[in-house]
Parts: structure tokens; sequence; C-alpha cells
């Protein structure tokens, strides 16, 4: 069995020796990174399945860490750990491109639950679902080709880069035309979980709208259906 290799960004040493003991002993290799800038060097030269990150780090916080990964278009699966849990924290992470925000103190058996969920999304194929619009391995819609196989988006010709769980959704949407879905119904298909905050997938629907619509203000394939949920229009 391939080994799952975990980074652990945290400064706090006995947080950081915990976690890592108990990964451990769920199966994971772990390493650990005691401020941005090593977390930076660590991930470059490193591969890894998984980043769990803190956002109160010296020399450079986990923010910019996680806006430095998406910038240089590093798509690992991160999942933000932070005592802070004020509203303007989790929007800046998940805009940034995190795949989870979890607020300490947390349980372990969530914490790891959550990391099985993410890992599991990346390593399986989405089901096979009937594929409209399509041509080969291909999904399109607009001015919009979504190549499955190699995971690149193009808007008029363009690539467009997106987080592993923002290509997740946008693949579901364009599989799943004109049908209506909760948010709780987007959680357990997409992220893999039974229940979640509403304003995490109003988020991830939101930076699609600014990828892909004319107007993200009156979206033509993103839809809100009031009470129900979103509905994509091709």
């Amino acid at each position: 069995m391939t080994e799952l290799r975990l980074l652990i960004v945290e400064d706090d040493e006995a947080i950081a020796t915990g976690l890592s003991l108990n990964l451990k002993l769920a199966g994971y290799t772990t390493s650990i990174a005691r401020d941005g800038e090593e977390a930076l060097t660590q991930i470059d030269v490193e591969d890894f399945e998984l980043v769990l990150l803190d956002i109160n780090l010296p020399k450079k916080n986990g923010l910019e860490v996680l806006s430095a990964l998406r910038t240089s278009d590093n798509l690992v699966p991160v999942i933000v750990l932070s005592a802070r849990d004020g509203e303007f924290d989790k929007v800046a992470a998940l805009r940034l491109g995190a795949d989870d925000y979890v607020t300490k103190p947390f349980a372990l058996a969530e914490l790891l639950a959550r990391i099985e969920a993410l890992l599991r999304r990346v390593s399986q194929l989405a089901p096979p679902q009937p594929i409209p619009t399509a041509l080969g391995d291909t999904l399109s819609f607009a001015d919009v080709s979504i190549d499955l196989d190699q995971r690149l988006v193009t808007r008029a010709g363009q690539d467009v880069k997106l987080t592993h769980l923002e290509f997740e959704l946008l693949v579901f949407f364009a599989r799943h035309p004109s049908q209506v879905f909760s948010r709780t119904q987007l959680f357990q298909l997409v992220w893999g979980q039974s229940a979640g905050s509403v304003r995490t997938v109003d988020n991830f629907v939101g930076q699609l709208r600014k990828r892909f619509e004319v107007n993200p203000e009156a979206p033509r394939h993103f839809i809100t259906v009031r009470g129900s949920g979103y509905r994509f229009d091709p």
C-alpha cells in the first residue's frame, strides 16, 4: 500500500507532536514544519498527499502559505487549522483555496474523518454518470472546456486554475445539468461529508461564478434556486 504523506504545519510543539503521533497510529506518514517558510520549503522538495495548516505561524502565516501555494499552481489538498473561528478567516481561507477549515479545539476523531474524506475525494474518480455535451473525456459548456483526464479547464482557450474541490464541483455541475441540488446534497456528493457550513458551498459557487460567468452578479450558469439550493444551466 502506498504511504500517504501528510505535512503538519504547526508552531505549537505539543500540538504538532500530538497530531503527528495520532496520525502515525492511524497509518499515515507525517512531517512537521514549524513556520510558514519551512512549510513552503518542504512542499517544494517533497510531495505530500495533504497539508494540515495552522493560520497563526511565524515568518509566514497560514493564509500567506496558502496563497503562495495556489499562486504557484500547487493544488495539494489543505485543511486549515485555526484557533480563530471568525467568519473572515474562514472565508479568506476558502477563497484562497483551502479544501476544509477546522476550528481549534477539535475532536481528533472528527479531524481524522475529515482527512479521510478529503483524501478519498482526491484519490477516487467521480462515479460514472451520463455526460452531456461531452466529447471523449471532455465536458463543455459555453466557452468552457473541461479535460477530465488531465484535470485541465480552459475558458475561451485560456487556462483556468482551479483548486481540487473547485474542479470537482465544476465537474459535478457539468455532469448534472438542469438539476437542483441542496447544499446538504452537494456536501454529500462532492465534499463526501454528511453536512457542513452553508457558507462553504456558497463560497465555492461564488468562486465558480467569478471564473466562468460573464456577469457573476447575474449568473447564467450557476443559478441559485431560492429555498432549494443550486442548479447548473449549460
